[in-house]
């Protein structure tokens, strides 16, 4: 037993520290002169902006990728994104497997909470079944893209970017080795534009629900319900994210479309069915996945103010993908509509929704929106950009989703930095803070103070 005045790091710092490690190590692995292709030289900034945005699985890249790195350089991107597609997990994971004894009861009970798991579960156990299943739906992507990458590039290379675009694409990361236009040339292909958005949206999904949905076809299959039935079975958490999800993703793709298929320079030269698949991609890729086939430069102001939206909500809870997250957007509506409706609780399918996740929600979009603020307004003072392109590229770096209007690479030392302390703090800021206000400390709310006289409206 450690002694009372022993300094013990809490779970909300271990794991901004975590990251922190992480995108060190990758730094330094990176100025290693065999992670540079001959011919390149890489400087601690390239190296520092490469590691956060692979750790923080983002997607923007001050060079290219699939030119400027060897292949060593290249494994140790693929590693960075996997650690961080997996970080939010695994993070909280060794803390409760190698820190537990240092924790309380009370403390383990908050990330459990934190996790959305089942005490009975056994962390263990969760984390085997999300390492086997991440490996498994990287490995089917991978299988699936060679099909159209091992034709273009070889039997060697084309397995080697099969696998780093499912990986990447899985994580939500958006760095690709394909070329420089991302996939733009394979905007015409239902093939890899369709694994991708599927790997997209499963990392995006979180791993909740994915157990969840996989449990409720079991338990179909098993006791021969309806599908009805079987999707009554999940639980609230899985029937908003499945719902958000897909409304997110049809909504995006109808504005797009109307925004777009005018557009001579994104949908308006394709036939009519890659204007609705690239619709439909350009939906899924705002929500913080980083790959394109359009130029985003090009996008009109309409679709561009869509992206901000989409990119800055983001994926679901517990997965890969990054925002502030759908149901934490939604509770902040959910709990405003509720007060414009004069109701005492805010409900959702026919459960009520908890002050203090209804607190936490918000404070997790406030801490997001003002980081976000601050970002854009020290890219705009320190670069010379419009206020379009500098947005963009702000939230793209707050809710790491890596789309750019062929910003980063011309980025400053000044707006560098910038970026990869936005990318950062996007990545860890709303996990700490859930963290951090899961669960009041001791003592803290001890002392009851009488009600102020305030006003607001």
């Amino acid at each position: 037993m450690p002694s009372r005045g022993a300094f013990r790091l809490s779970p909300a710092h271990v794991i901004p520290l975590s990251f922190l490690l992480a995108i060190a190590v990758g730094t330094l692995l990176l100025l290693l002169p065999a992670a540079t292709a001959e011919g390149a030289e890489t400087d601690f900034l390239t190296a520092l902006f490469t590691s956060t945005t692979s750790v923080c699985v983002t997607g923007l890249v001050v060079v290219d990728t699939y030119a400027h790195w060897s292949l060593f350089g290249q494994i140790v991107i693929l590693i960075l994104i996997q650690l961080g597609g997996l970080g939010i997990v695994t993070a909280v994971s060794m803390v409760m497997l190698f820190l537990r004894r240092r924790f309380s009861l009370r403390s383990r009970t908050l990330l459990l909470d934190a996790l959305n798991l089942d005490s009975r579960l056994g962390l263990m156990s969760f984390l085997a079944r999300i390492f086997k299943w991440t490996l498994l739906v990287e490995g089917l992507g991978a299988l699936l893209y060679c099909f159209a990458f091992v034709p273009r590039f070889g039997v060697g290379k084309g397995i080697w970017v099969s696998l780093f675009t499912s990986i990447s694409a899985f994580c939500n990361a958006g760095i690709d080795i394909i070329g420089p236009d991302s996939l733009h040339g394979y905007a015409g292909s239902p093939l890899v534009l369709g694994v991708t958005m599927a790997l997209i949206v499963l990392g995006g999904l979180g791993y909740i629900v994915w157990f969840d949905v996989g449990r409720c076809l079991r338990d179909g299959i098993r006791f021969r319900y309806s599908p009805r039935q079987a999707v009554r079975r999940l639980g609230e958490h899985s029937r908003l994210v499945l719902r958000l999800t897909l409304g997110l993703i049809l909504l995006g793709a109808l504005l797009i479309f109307l925004a777009e298929y005018r557009n001579p320079d994104t949908l308006g030269a394709m036939s009519p069915g890659d204007q609705v698949l690239n619709s439909l991609f350009q939906s899924v890729t705002f929500r913080t996945a980083g790959f394109y086939a359009v130029p985003q430069e090009k996008l009109g102001a309409f679709s561009c103010l869509v992206g901000y939206l989409w990119m800055f909500i983001g994926g679901s809870p517990i997965g890969t993908a990054g925002g502030v997250k759908t149901v934490t957007m939604f509770l902040v509506f959910a709990n405003a509509l509720s007060y414009a409706r004069a109701r005492k609780d805010t409900t959702l399918f026919r459960r009520k929704i908890s002050d203090e996740l209804m607190q936490k929600a918000a404070a997790i979009v406030m801490i997001s929106f003002f980081t976000l603020f601050v970002s854009a307004l020290l890219l705009l003072a320190f670069e010379p950009v419009s206020m379009m392109d500098g947005l963009f590229e702000a939230i793209s770096a707050v809710a790491t989703v890596g789309l750019s209007r062929g910003l980063t690479a011309s980025l400053g030392t000044a707006g560098r930095i910038v970026i990869i302390a936005t990318m950062y703090l996007g990545r860890i800021g709303p996990i700490s803070m859930a963290l951090f206000l899961a669960r009041p400390k001791p003592g803290r709310n001890s002392v009851t103070y009488g009600e102020g006289k305030f006003y607001v409206g």
